[in-house]
Order: C-alpha cells, then structure tokens, then sequence
C-alpha cells in the first residue's frame, strides 16, 4: 500500500500530461445538451421562443434564486477533516487538506467561495473543476477554480479513468489525472438548466409578456374606427387619433382621447390566457422547484406552506436537495485531497447542524426516546449531533429507569423509651 503511495505521488509530481495515447474523449460543454452541443455556443431557441443558456436561465428570478440556495449553502457550511478513533471521531487539524477544506483554497480565494463558485458552474453548465497544485512531497497545497468552458473530459480507454484536458490560453493544451483535479458533476453530469430548458423559456416569455403589458400602461389593444370612407382627409383625421392614443398610452392615459365626428372606439379585453396569466406564472415556479429539487416555499411560493410543515419543508430540502451535494463534495474531496492508505482512516465531512437545528425539538425528542428504548447510547446520539463522546455514555441504559446511586438504607428504628 505504501509503495502505491509513493508510486502515486510521483507520477503527479514528475510527470507531464498523461498520455493519450489509449484515451477516448468524453463529450463535454457549457451548458452541454444531452447530446453534447453546446447550447452557449449555438444559442439554440426554445418551443416557447427565448434562448435559454447559462447566463439568460439566471435572469428569471426563480431560477436564480434556486441556484443561490444550493451554492450558496454547500458554500457556507463548513468542512472539517475527522479521523476515526475506538469510540467514535476526532478532528484532525494537523491534517494538510484542513485548511484547504475549513480555512482557504488558495490565497485570495476561502474554502467556501470556492465550493459556492463550483457549485455554481455545476448547477448551470453540469460540471466544476479547481486545479490541485502540491508541495513536492506530494502534500496538496492550493486549489484553482478553473473555467468550465476551457475543460475537456477525457477517459481512459483501459481503466476508464478520466483525464481532464485543459486548453490554456496560449492556444496549447495540458492533461491533468483525476488526483489533480478536483471535480462536482450535476446529475447525470448535465445541468439542470440544460434538462429544463423548454420549462425555464416558457418563464421567461411570461416575464417578457408581463413587462410588455406593464410597459404599454397595463391596459390591452383599442380599437378605433369610422362608420364611413371619409377621404383623405379622413385618413389624416384618424392617422392624428392614433398619435394621440400612443402619446395617451405614454403618459398612462392620464390625458382624455378626442374623437373625430364618426369615430368610435371600443376597448379591447382580456382573453382567457390573460386572466389565467398569474396562475401560469406560479405554475413556472413550481415547474422550476421540481428541476432544481428545492421546495417551491423557498422560491416564496407559499401557496401550500403552514407553520406547522414549514420544518418538514425545509428538512426536505437539506435531505433531498442539497444532501446530494454535499456527498458529491466529500467524494470528490477524498478522491484529491487523500492518499489511498488514509481512506479507511480519515474522512472529509459536512457540518450540517446549523441546517438540522431548524428542527431541533423534533431531532431531541427522537433521540431521548432512541436512548430510553435502549436503542442508542448517549455517546451515539452525540455522534450524530457532531458532539465528542463523554464518560459512561456508551451504556444502553434508560435513563428515566436506571440510575448510578442508591438509596441510603433505612436506619433502624429505635427503641422505645
């Protein structure tokens, strides 16, 4: 094992790119459709009209909302590096990927606004990657975000393994191994954005046509007419009409509309669509919760929230939400921050007791009755609170029942006098 080690380290420090010679590329792009095109590139339109690409998705307020929750959380929470002991874990401090995990990623740039920015890459162009660069023992010194778009996965056509290609900006190419580069895949390894393009464009025409309605003074199309020819001078008569209607229409109609003798207007009104309109829009929240996995109360849509399920929502959304992200961070981590020997013995992991004290009674409660059913000991339910272990805390034992002193024993009575 230790020879691996070693022979490791020094394919990563001495080598230059892996060869390519037996590698396969591995189709990969900002905002990659399925099929590989990108869609930055080509711009290509949805059904419903808009271009959805990376940069226009995050103009809906929905979406981007959605993408700040998810990175914005895997960014703040923190990270710690633990090693397991005989009754539980330790943090390991002196551990060289701590400060890379806990403190900063490099000088300019902490820990938790590098993993905010490579979730958001993932999140809209389905991968994120940061360059690991070493001391020459092989220990990881810094990490680099790199961009997306000047990234091409590779595989090897053996083992699979990949390799990552970066195009530098001089025009020339190096290849890097999967231990110098850190990378978080969305799932499936495409953005949510790219699946739910055709969802994200039809929100985007309601916001378009609600600030084309809004822009024209909130009010639909007139119709101005005549009862008869009048000549030209009729043309001209109702040609000034509409320049009025239009300079009305600027200044909110706040100016009254003078008609010619035999003109009449008439008031265009709102079609079925029109009157459905704010349901469409609510509507595309929903769609775009169910896309990016968040709670639709989270994108303020509160139709269905109460008090009373406020913490199962939000617990859902750290369980099936963001839970998933955080273990792609800790896998990746392992992968470029670990030796091999260390994996059985040290592991990188989120601290999520902020996000579970949202429901800290219900947590109490399940874990008070867990330890009085003789289920889990106290050491165990500290554990899983991220709590060090104490002293006769790994009995299973009631503590409503059971108890460490006794009773002092009853004096004897005295005689009577």
């Amino acid at each position: 094992m230790a020879d691996k080690a070693v022979l490791s380290r020094f394919t990563n420090l001495f080598r230059g790119s892996p060869s390519t010679s037996s590698t396969e590329e591995v189709k990969s792009a900002p905002a990659a459709q399925p099929n590989g095109w990108p869609l930055d590139l080509f711009s290509a339109p949805t059904i419903s009209g808009p271009s959805v690409t990376s940069t226009t998705a995050l103009r809906v307020p929905a979406v981007l909302h959605a993408v700040r929750l998810i990175s914005e959380n895997v960014g703040s929470l923190p990270v710690k590096v633990y090693r397991h002991n005989g009754d539980g874990k330790d943090q390991d401090k002196t551990h060289p990927a701590y400060r890379l995990v806990h403190g900063r990623a490099n000088e300019w740039t902490s820990a938790g606004d590098l993993r905010m920015a490579m979730t958001l890459d993932a999140l809209t162009t389905g991968h994120g990657y940061a360059l690991v660069t070493r001391y020459p023992d092989g220990r990881p010194f810094e990490l680099h975000r790199l961009d997306p778009s000047r990234v091409t996965r590779l595989q090897d056509e053996f083992t699979g393994a990949p390799i990552y290609r970066l195009n530098l900006s001089d025009g020339g190419q190096h290849d890097y191994g999967f231990r110098d580069v850190l990378h978080v895949s969305a799932f499936a390894g495409v953005a949510p954005i790219t699946l739910g393009r055709e969802a994200i464009g039809v929100a985007m025409t309601l916001e378009k046509h609600a600030a084309q309605f809004f822009g024209s003074g909130a009010r639909p199309a007139a119709v101005i007419s005549r009862e008869k020819d009048a000549g030209e001078l009729g043309e001209t008569a109702v040609r000034n009409v509409m320049a009025a209607y239009r300079r009305a229409s600027d200044s909110g109609f706040k100016t009254p509309l003078l008609l010619d003798q035999g003109m009449s207007y008439e008031q265009a009104s709102f079609a079925s669509t029109d009157a459905q309109f704010l349901e469409h829009r609510v509507e595309q929240i929903n769609e775009i919760s169910r896309l990016f996995g968040v709670p639709p109360h989270l994108l303020f849509n509160l139709d269905r929230a109460t008090w009373s399920n406020a913490e199962q929502l939000f617990e859902s959304f750290v369980t099936l939400a963001l839970r998933p992200w955080l273990d792609r961070w800790q896998d990746a981590y392992a992968t470029v921050l670990l030796d091999d020997e260390e994996h059985d013995d040290v592991f990188i992991e989120f601290v999520v007791d902020d996000l579970a004290r949202a429901d800290i009674a219900g947590r109490t409660d399940a874990f008070g009755k867990l330890i009085a059913a003789r289920v889990m000991t106290p050491n165990e339910a500290r554990g899983a609170m991220n709590l060090p272990p104490r002293d006769g805390g790994d009995e299973l034992a009631n503590p409503y029942t059971t108890t460490t002193t006794t009773r002092p024993a009853t004096p004897p009575a005295k005689d009577a006098a």
